[in-house]
């Protein structure tokens, strides 16, 4: 993928050519490297990025299973069709991972088939391709999508992804933890500051007095006193925690936003342990709800987006019935 689009600009990763393979180390920024393990067979150094016919063999038969699973096609379909790269929902501006920045905290752009996209329109670009990947039927055009959507999971521009490289080989393969850093994307130094908040809302058409950002992906360290609150309360990071893995890290189990007609809450959950435990002991999962912002007056059916698409549908209704009553409409009495 990476050779087939050099636009992506992630020729940095390919690194099985710069691997010695009879000294058993690896140059990588001027720098020489003992790998760990130098054992490939299955590579030919003369061609690396070439699959041997086995391993094609095998690909082959992984992506057959995969194609064929109906289980995961319905999970696949499922994501399709609720999910988004990022939602506007009862003016609030919700959305995974980043809005990618340079380091002067302009919006990053990435430049396809000669034209630049940034900001909001990078995201609405990007979850085209992601679904062209997925429902295209020319064979070029979805080809072309479906390396957006590798693009997207490991890409240093990738609003998904965040970080300027994903150093899996060098943790793997290489001692030195130097190598192994993922710098974070700019966003995450500049998410902290009310101005930057203002900047996204402003770009996705939201009123920055009003609107919130709900950010997920990245954990919150409580235990080392971080807040999920940023911004002057505008921006709330609430994913991280929930999966047990990250719980060390972080020191609770996830967070929880609940938004209704008197406010904003956030929960967050103590870890649960076991199910044997609950029961033995008598314990269940324990929250500390914290309510972040209180509304002057509820807010109705009627001012949620629910609502105002409700209120779309009775004038569509009324405008049918008008239209009947005047005869526009005709009745349809079946014999």
């Amino acid at each position: 993928i990476i050779q087939r689009r050099p636009h992506y600009d992630m020729q940095n990763r390919l690194l099985l050519d710069k691997i010695d393979y009879e000294r058993g180390v690896i140059q990588l920024n001027g720098q020489t490297y003992p790998l760990r393990d130098s054992h490939f067979p299955t590579i030919d150094p003369a061609d690396p990025y070439t699959l041997s016919p086995e391993e094609a063999a095998v690909v082959k038969r992984l992506r057959l299973s995969f194609a064929n699973s109906s289980k995961l096609q319905q999970h696949t379909r499922f994501l399709y069709s609720k999910g988004s790269l990022y939602l506007v929902h009862n003016g609030n501006l919700l959305y995974h991972g980043c809005i990618a920045m340079n380091d002067d905290g302009s919006f990053m752009a990435l430049r396809l088939h000669g034209q630049e996209y940034a900001g909001k329109i990078y995201m609405d670009r990007v979850e085209r391709l992601a679904r062209q990947g997925y429902f295209a039927t020319d064979a070029e055009q979805k080809q072309y999508g479906l390396d957006a959507i590798w693009y997207l999971w490991s890409g240093g521009r990738s609003p998904l992804f965040g970080k300027d490289k994903m150093a899996t080989f060098e943790r793997t393969f290489i001692a030195d933890k130097e190598t192994h850093r993922e710098n974070k994307n700019a966003y995450y130094r500049f998410r902290d500051q009310e101005e930057t908040a203002d900047k996204i809302l402003r770009e996705f058409g939201l009123d920055p007095e009003t609107a919130h950002i709900v950010n997920g992906h990245v954990p919150v360290e409580v235990k080392r006193g971080e807040s999920p609150v940023k911004a002057g309360g505008k921006l709330l990071v609430i994913d991280g925690g929930m999966a047990k893995a990250y719980q060390a890290k972080t020191g609770i189990a996830g967070y929880t936003l609940i938004y209704n007609s008197y406010g904003l809450l956030l929960a967050a959950h103590e870890p649960f342990e076991s199910t044997q435990k609950a029961i033995e002991e008598g314990c269940d999962i324990h929250s500390k709800t914290e309510i972040l912002e209180q509304n002057q007056a509820r807010i109705y059916n009627v001012a949620t987006d629910m609502g105002r698409e409700m209120q779309k549908r009775i004038a569509e209704l009324k405008g049918l019935l008008d239209a009947y009553r005047v005869g526009l409409i005709k009745e349809n009495i079946e014999a």
